[in-house]
């Protein structure tokens, strides 16, 4: 799914975060989003997600403008055609694996055995069905990561999202979350938009943008 953001502006107090910013992003292609602290890189990224709203500019995803949808329409959007990973895995503790991969199918209509098949499949076949049954409190802080990464691909999403995915991880932990991540948007042809500080996840990307002045540019 193709990503086309025009003249993006978003101002806290009196201070514009982002400014007038523009992107654009191609069907399958990966970019990684630096700059310091503070920048606006994650407020682009909820921007794009539709968590957050811009005071001016717009965001389109193909033919779909979605900074004009209201907040229902933006959440049926998000939960039909994005997938999300931040920095903390956020998996639901009353959980196991495998019922969170479930929860994001069932949102979208999928139920029952259906979904249950589906999740599983997909542990599998990232290499995670060992992680099925267990909560997140049986996990390290890396498996809890690669489980949701496979949460956030499981009802097969055109746009990936990733706010320092591997922030809190150690070295081993962040490349084969990385891995799994770019692999899979790879093999599925998704879209993926990453913020990162991490020197060796801007050198998997297909491009490196720097946020700076509340805008971007090439890094």
């Amino acid at each position: 799914m193709q990503i086309t953001v025009r003249g993006l502006t978003r101002r806290y107090a009196d201070t514009a975060v982002l400014d007038q910013l523009d992107l654009d992003v191609a069907a399958g292609e990966c970019v990684a989003l630096v700059g310091r602290s503070g920048a606006g890189k994650s407020t682009l990224l909820h921007l794009l997600a539709g968590i957050d709203q811009a005071e001016a500019g717009s965001i389109m995803f193909d033919a779909q403008r979605i900074d004009t949808l209201d907040e229902a329409a933006r959440t049926r959007f998000r939960r039909e055609h994005l997938g999300l990973v931040f920095q903390n895995s956020n998996l639901v503790p009353s959980l196991n694996a495998l019922d969170n991969l479930r929860l994001p199918l069932e949102l979208i209509g999928v139920r029952g055995g259906a979904a249950r098949s589906r999740a599983q499949a997909l542990l599998e076949r990232l290499g995670l069905g060992e992680l099925g049954q267990r909560f997140a409190d049986e996990m390290s802080g890396g498996q809890q990561q690669r489980v949701a990464v496979a949460r956030a691909l499981v009802h097969a999403p055109s746009v990936l999202l990733a706010d320092e995915p591997t922030g809190s991880l150690d070295a081993d932990s962040a490349a084969a979350v990385m891995q799994l991540l770019i692999g899979a948007c790879r093999e599925a042809g998704a879209s993926l938009v990453l913020v990162t500080h991490a020197a060796e996840v801007m050198g998997q990307a297909d491009r490196l943008l720097r946020m700076d002045a509340g805008r971007l540019r090439p890094a």
